[in-house]
């Protein structure tokens, strides 16, 4: 045998040894390791569970044995995958007798009507067996010296209230002497099974092949100890309910304890104690991703982050005694829990506040009655006496713990935990926290135990700046916005720890859904994959969670219908940004009520892009009115499109051509008619109008259409086909404004009065409506400071990347402020 001091030990649990294919993966991995490796494992994933079946008296004798020949079947067809000739006659050999041993057991059962603790844990133990027998020959066959270990033959415990205790004496001395037999250079071993000091064949419980391994290792004085199983490593949280939860490089030997006693995956209890002992490094690693090198449990963790994991244990009771005869009497706590002892109930959390008039503790939900009738026996004079009140048991809670080293002496760690719990509306009922500072503990109501997770999760794991985004409409602005969050998106995350996670896309037919977030360089193509229907409320409903700070939905659309929506995704906490001018031109009592709602409440409506897309527009009529400004009027060209158009038209081309031109460029909407109508514009005039403080109506507006009336109707082909016949009128109205020193332009105006008018109207070649560049827009606010010299707000106002640049601004606005 190699020297003690160079052995590592390797586990690998039921995920890793599911079928034949695992089995040689692992073969694989333990062959690459060389010699001094010592393997303990588990059974095939899911054989413990039909073995404890067979032991099911209430279940006929013959249909568990079928169930016993389905199980043999399946042990077999693992053998058959991995071996052949005398290697494959021997497993399948003791196979079939372990098989007929069974069958024994349970006629044996059958005859006694009951079974045995002996029996049962015989039965139990055969799949860590059968395991190990594969493994050893399959190793042996490679050319692998390996010896295997039935773990009954030397590890000796007994059971005592805490659990199996192991008779360390009497183990080694088993041990030495089966390794004085062997030369082997890989030993497997089997998990989980163990003998009573009288022989009797036992178990260390679930999960106990973490604790064989970490036995051994401690017998063998191992470097370290490797612990194998479907994940990367120990998790902040348990993945399944945080979709965030990150993997732990390194912990401490107590913090992983503490995590380990509140229920945090991979993790035995017991593992830790003979590994502790001995100050033996323990990794937690995934089979399936071996080059990553996993968790670290030693005698440190680091100290990357003060807080290091979160566990919850649900179905659980909260007892609750109380009184004023308690407060300043001895004895009190020592007569509650010997009482609780004597009834058998085990307590999870204590507190106490420092007036000694009440005692709360959690017990599991099962042993709730006993407690509660324990603890009315122990006071029952002090109830009759009316010193204590009946005591209160409140059923279905959770317990939510908050783990690390470095929480001892770091202020404000409890303040961002119960913060964060009050900002996801979780009451805490209880709490604890001992004097070391390594845990806080909330009791809180099992129904909100998941949302009290991810909450104190995000709180210490997730930028206070992460938002959960969800984008309506992906057509050319939505498109565009997407492509400058894939560019900006890890810079925002590194330099200003914003964190822009978009976890959802929605077009008129499909969603695309993900937990985390979307890849955003092929959206495309997934969302032209995804086949769940677009439901609004269902989508709104995955971008807001309990455990994002902020959820936002974007609105790239121009529909009237998602508009509709805006009011209820504020009431509950939702964040809008958008282009979409319709909910801001929404008959005046429909607007008054969004605008109560999004002032009354903490979500966000941002809607700068309405009005000049990415230019600050809104934001300059918001400052001036909100420092007291008087705004007179406001009159500016806000088409885009209808910049673009009379920019160009200078008589040398016919209107209709530049229209076509403009249409083939994309610079319009798919029908024409949808800009010329002047609609538009008097959107975004109402709009200016509204947060100047007029009440004013699209009614109200005075629109000059650029369509004629014979072409206002039918399909756009036919729009402009008989656009031309029109062109000599507008050819006409150029002429007549440059004979006057004069250029046209389409403006939209709107004074204090509420006066509102869109049209064409022809302007002096100094004016600055006329010194515009192709789809500029240009707005002129003329208000009791700025009125002789108007103030005027300029650029490009039309295009997907200005938008989407706009609405990306306004994004980061929810987080800047």
């Amino acid at each position: 045998m190699p020297d003690a001091s160079s052995w590592t030990v390797h586990k690998f649990g039921g995920s890793s040894l599911k079928d034949a294919d695992h089995v040689r993966h692992v073969a694989q991995l333990i062959a690459e390791r060389g010699s001094s490796t010592a393997v303990v494992v588990s059974a095939m994933g899911g054989t413990t569970d039909t073995l404890l079946t067979l032991v099911d008296a209430a279940t006929p004798l013959p249909e568990r044995l079928v169930a016993l020949d389905a199980l043999a079947e399946r042990q077999q067809a693992a053998h058959d995958a991995l071996l052949a000739g005398e290697a494959a006659e021997g497993v399948a050999a003791a196979l079939s007798a372990d098989v007929e041993t069974m069958r024994t057991v349970l006629r044996a059962t059958e005859v006694l009507g009951a079974v045995s603790e002996t029996a049962e844990a015989l039965i139990a133990g055969f799949g860590e067996l059968w395991s190990a027998r594969l493994l050893t020959a399959t190793l042996t066959a490679d050319g692998v010296n390996a010896a295997f270990l039935n773990a009954r033959d030397v590890l000796v415990v007994r059971h005592e209230a805490m659990g199996p205790v192991v008779d360390w004496e009497a183990t080694r001395v088993r041990f030495e002497a089966w390794r004085a037999e062997t030369a082997a250079e890989v030993l497997i071993v089997t998990g989980f099974v163990a003998r009573t000091p009288t022989g009797a064949p036992t178990t260390l419980g679930r999960n106990g092949s973490d604790f064989s391994a970490a036995i051994f290792a401690a017998l063998l004085k191992a470097q370290e100890l490797h612990i194998w199983t479907d994940v990367d490593g120990v998790m902040t949280a348990d993945p399944r309910q945080v979709p965030d939860a990150q993997r732990l490089n390194a912990l401490s030997y107590p913090e992983a304890m503490e995590l380990a006693y509140f229920g945090a995956r991979v993790i035995h209890p017991q593992t830790l104690a003979p590994a502790f002992d001995r100050s033996i490094p323990l990794y937690i690693r995934n089979t399936f991703n071996p080059d990553d090198p996993g968790t670290r449990i030693h005698a440190v963790g680091d100290a990357e982050r003060p807080v290091k994991g979160f566990a919850t244990i649900d179905h659980l009771a909260l007892i609750n005694l109380e009184g004023s005869g308690m407060m300043g009497v001895p004895g009190i706590a020592r007569r509650l829990f010997s009482a609780l002892e004597e009834a058998g109930v085990s307590v999870m959390v204590i507190s106490q506040g420092s007036s000694e008039h009440s005692i709360c503790f959690a017990v599991p939900d099962e042993q709730a009655e006993a407690a509660r009738a324990a603890t009315e026996t122990a006071f029952y004079a002090e109830q009759h006496q009316g010193k204590v009140q009946p005591v209160q048991v409140t059923r279905d809670c959770s317990v939510l713990a908050v783990v690390g080293d470095n929480m001892a002496g770091t202020p404000g760690i409890a303040a961002t935990f119960f913060g964060a719990l009050g900002q996801a509306g979780v009451n805490v009922r209880a709490m604890a926290q001992g004097s070391s500072e390594r845990n806080i503990t909330a009791v809180v109501d099992g129904k909100d135990a998941t949302r009290a997770l991810r909450a104190a999760h995000a709180g210490f794991y997730l930028s206070n700046h992460t938002l959960s985004v969800g984008i309506i409409g992906p057509g050319n602005v939505g498109s565009a916005l997407l492509d400058q969050l894939a560019t900006e998106a890890k810079r925002l995350r590194t330099q200003h720890r914003i964190d822009i996670r978009v976890r959802g896309i929605v077009d008129s037919q499909h969603m695309l859904l993900t937990d985390q977030q979307l890849n955003l360089a092929t959206w495309g193509e997934a969302l032209g994959e995804a086949t769940t229907p677009t439901d609004l409320e269902a989508f709104a409903d995955h971008i807001q969670t309990d455990y994002h700070p902020h959820a936002v939905l974007i609105d790239c659309t121009s529909s009237t219908a998602v508009a509709g929506r805006y009011e209820d995704w504020l009431k509950r906490g939702i964040h809008i940004v958008t282009p979409n001018k319709k909910a801001n031109t929404a008959p005046l009592a429909s607007y008054r009520t969004l605008h109560t709602t999004r002032r009354g409440g903490s979500a966000r409506y941002l809607y700068e892009t309405t009005v000049g897309a990415g230019l600050p527009v809104i934001q300059t009529l918001r400052n001036l009115v909100e420092t007291g400004d008087r705004v007179l009027a406001i009159e500016g060209i806000l088409s885009g499109t209808l910049s673009y158009l009379f920019n160009a038209f200078d008589g040398e081309r016919p209107f209709s051509e530049i229209l076509q031109e403009a249409k083939a460029n994309g610079f319009t909407e798919p029908d024409p008619r949808d800009d010329l109508s002047g609609m538009d514009v008097a959107r975004k005039v109402v709009i200016l109008g509204r947060e100047m403080g007029v009440e004013v109506s699209l009614d109200d507006v005075e629109v000059e259409s650029l369509v004629p009336d014979a072409l206002a109707n039918g399909s756009v082909d036919e729009f402009m086909a008989g656009l031309p016949a029109h062109d000599e009128a507008m050819t006409q109205i150029l002429q007549d404004a440059r004979a006057a020193g004069q250029v046209l332009r389409f403006v939209g105006r709107i004074d204090h009065t509420g006066a509102a008018t869109v049209k064409l109207g022809r302007y002096d070649d100094n004016h600055p409506f006329a010194r515009i560049h192709r789809t500029d827009n240009i707005v002129q606010f003329r208000t009791a400071r700025y009125r002789e010299n108007p103030l005027i707000v300029q650029g490009p106002g039309a295009g997907p990347a200005v938008t989407a640049a706009g609405i990306f601004a306004d994004l980061l606005r929810i987080v800047q402020s």
